[in-house]
């Protein structure tokens, strides 16, 4: 979390409400996971490397500077990540009734791509369902967040999604990234947003939701990812992109419910999803 005073702004502007807000302080929560070689990751994709092809002293220059160079690898579904609507299909098809194999040209998704995912600045509200469900560290592994939950959650805090809102779900469940394989959660399931919980979401117009978790759903206790009802209600039905992988900790820890989200994913042209880093901003003051 890092707090911003920019110097010399000026403690009141009638005529800038922007720079009433900068002069108060505003806050920005990091909601990205470091990407780091080994984190936990859906055995699915392609895994993060990184490495120094070039290292400082391999080249010096005349004068004694010396630089160094990265190269790395991975998949667009590691680490904190958005999906692209190019990311799943039911039955054949994409979002908009898209044909799936029609819209694959040269190996790239030109038309619902992750280059076009539009940068995101806009009002988020984060859910904290266990805080709300009275068990503030967490959901048990497999636990399905349903409707009536996330309807608890909304009336608990006050803070009900409108159309255009980016909706983030807390499980409790990010606590455990550092853990590794306990994070995948493959033999213990991850608690998430199941089929219902999702329609409610997407009953109210977001433009994007997300979660602390590996596949933003629920995942039953053994079964990996081998259904996936809430990519489909979201992501085909709906239209609506899902983050994966958020750090909701903080936020949560601070009660912040309601703030300014921002988002851009990398213009990887037809790609079916992109690596974030988003942030919630909230004013002080």
């Amino acid at each position: 979390m890092t707090t911003l005073r920019p110097a010399g702004t000026p403690a009141r502007s009638a005529a800038s409400p922007l720079l009433d807000v900068l002069a108060a302080g505003i806050e920005v929560f990091d909601l990205g996971r470091p990407l780091t070689v080994g984190m936990p990751q859906s055995p699915n994709h392609p895994a993060y490397w990184h490495s120094l092809p070039r290292r400082h002293g391999d080249m010096v220059r005349s004068d004694g500077g010396s630089a160094a160079n990265d190269m790395i690898s991975m998949g667009t579904h590691v680490g904190t990540h958005i999906d692209a609507l190019a990311h799943v299909s039911h039955e054949g098809k994409l979002f908009g009734d898209v044909s799936a194999a029609g819209a694959l040209s040269g190996g790239r998704y030109a038309e619902l791509g992750a280059h076009t995912i539009d940068p995101m600045v806009c009002r988020g509200v984060l859910l904290d369902v266990p805080a709300a469900l009275g068990s503030p560290a967490g959901l048990d592994a497999g636990y399905e967040i349903t409707r009536a939950d996330l309807e608890t959650t909304v009336e608990v805090q006050g803070t009900r999604p409108v159309a255009g809102d980016v909706v983030l779900v807390r499980s409790g469940w990010g606590r455990r990234f550092d853990e590794g394989a306990p994070y995948v959660g493959g033999e213990s399931g991850v608690p998430g947003v199941g089929e219902d919980g999702a329609r409610w979401i997407a009953e109210h117009e977001v433009r994007a939701t997300g979660a602390d978790t590996i596949a933003f759903e629920r995942l039953a206790p053994g079964a990996g990812h081998s259904v996936l009802p809430a990519h489909r209600v979201l992501l085909v039905e709906n239209g609506i992109y899902i983050v994966e992988a958020l750090d909701l900790e903080e936020l949560a820890a601070a009660r912040q419910h309601e703030f300014l989200f921002v988002l851009s994913s990398l213009a990887l042209y037809g790609a079916t999803g992109s690596p974030v880093r988003p942030l919630a901003v909230v004013s002080r003051g």
